[in-house]
């Protein structure tokens, strides 16, 4: 099923009506938000100069930091009085970003998640059990408006709790689950600690995750827990583009379609922001062509993806970006190696011996960084065994010689050894601030 005619129009089409509503953005930013007017008169850029798409590339980025610099609400584009709601990032690294929503804003997202929701799977007879947190993160209350807006029931059951969330999962019938990839794990996990079989003493049939990258091999894991019925499509947003509801996988599993009347994508170097080729991996920018609250235009993202431009198997024929190979500000420098966590998870998650459960630490000794990684082993591949022990510490630490081109010191843990995570998972700890 495709939710809106907006998912199935010509290139020209889409193309048309992202020029129509570029051209009001950037008009409307530069009479109502002073810093955006004082950044584009620097790139000595006005709003008429912007006559195609492909002067997009002449105006300047907007970035976290300028979220930071103009808080609270220095970007917004409205009068606080048009407000109708506002969420915020947590702000554990500094002040929260904080973003806004008028009337119509809330409309246009919930619109944005209905389409993705149905397009990864979602019906109006599911009940849909919302294992985000709600509150200031604006995941959870993105997807319930969204799931809401197609006519399904929604459990907002946020987090925690895990032994209850279960119950609620099989007391009322949950048939979708919203959930971080690590949290749709650990529900299964504790499951099947509690003497259920998920695949089948539950009714799941879809689950749509978000908040945190899902790997190809954590979707492996997620299916050899649910079984392979379970349809498992991820979702990807951000707070300060809208939240959830920028795009969306189908249940093709081909790269996740942007929803592009309302956000219009580039993929750029990330050293020298310079646009790059339909095709090319690099950095996400997206501007927001139809938010009144806070029309962000340019916003680096730091997330690394393609974009694909050929209609889609399912129908629809927007935008699709390949699932992300992970973020920027993720990325860790070690011995002068660029390394993505989720090149570690991949390597991780295809070796049978090995649990979904990983911690990644990286040290500085005697001038040296040391990559030290913590795994649990599968509760069926537990012994006592040294040598059987070595044989698969070794195997692990070829395997990431292989991905990564260095070596790591791998440490062996016991099933239910390392911390579970009911939100966004946390799995690297870089201790060489203030280390020799």
């Amino acid at each position: 099923m495709i939710w809106a005619k907006e998912e199935t129009l010509s290139r020209e089409e889409i193309e048309a009506i992202q020029l129509e509503k570029l051209k009001k953005v950037v008009s409307t930013v530069y009479e109502k938000v002073a810093p955006y007017r004082a950044k584009m008169d620097e790139a000595g850029i006005k709003p008429e100069d912007v006559k195609s798409l492909n002067d997009l590339k002449r105006l300047p980025f907007t970035t976290k930091q300028d979220m930071r610099d103009n808080y609270p609400f220095g970007l917004f584009a409205v009068d606080k009085s048009q407000l109708a709601r506002i969420h915020a990032s947590s702000g554990t690294t500094g002040k929260p970003t904080v973003v806004g929503y008028t009337k119509k804003d809330l409309e246009t997202w919930a619109e944005c998640v209905a389409r993705l929701a149905v397009a990864g799977g979602a019906e109006s007879s599911d009940v849909c059990q919302i294992c985000f947190g709600y509150g200031m993160f604006t995941g959870a209350l993105g997807l319930h408006n969204g799931l809401e807006r197609i006519g399904a029931c929604i459990i907002p059951s946020s987090t925690g709790n895990t032994e209850k969330q279960i119950m609620y999962m099989k007391d009322y019938g949950t048939t979708l689950l919203v959930a971080t990839p690590s949290y749709a794990l650990r529900i299964g996990e504790v499951a099947t600690q509690m003497g259920l079989n998920p695949k089948t003493d539950l009714k799941l049939k879809t689950a749509l995750v978000g908040s945190e990258l899902l790997t190809e091999a954590m979707r492996d894991e997620m299916h050899k827990l649910y079984g392979d019925n379970l349809t498992i499509t991820q979702n990807y947003g951000m707070s300060e583009l809208i939240g959830p509801g920028v795009s969306g996988e189908c249940t093709e599993l081909c790269g996740m379609h942007i929803n592009e009347d309302h956000f219009l994508a580039e993929i750029i170097d990330p050293e020298t922001g310079e646009v790059l080729p339909a095709g090319e991996k690099g950095e996400l920018v997206v501007t927001c062509l139809s938010k009144e609250a806070l029309p962000l235009i340019r916003y680096r993202t730091r997330d690394i993806t393609r974009l694909m431009y050929e209609p889609c198997k399912c129908g629809r024929t927007t935008a699709r970006m390949e699932n992300l190979s992970g973020r920027t500000d993720d990325m860790l420098k070690i011995r002068g190696v660029n390394v993505f966590p989720s090149q570690i998870e991949e390597v991780l998650l295809k070796t049978e011996e090995i649990g979904p459960h990983y911690e990644i630490i990286v040290d500085r000794k005697n001038h040296s960084d040391i990559l030290t990684i913590r795994v649990e082993l599968a509760p069926d591949k537990m012994t006592d065994d040294y040598a059987e022990l070595e044989r698969i510490r070794l195997k692990l630490k070829s395997a990431l010689r292989v991905m990564l081109g260095l070596d790591a010191v791998i440490q062996l843990e016991s099933p239910n050894t390392l911390k579970r995570f009911e939100g966004k998972a946390k799995r690297v700890t870089d201790n060489r601030k203030g280390q020799n």
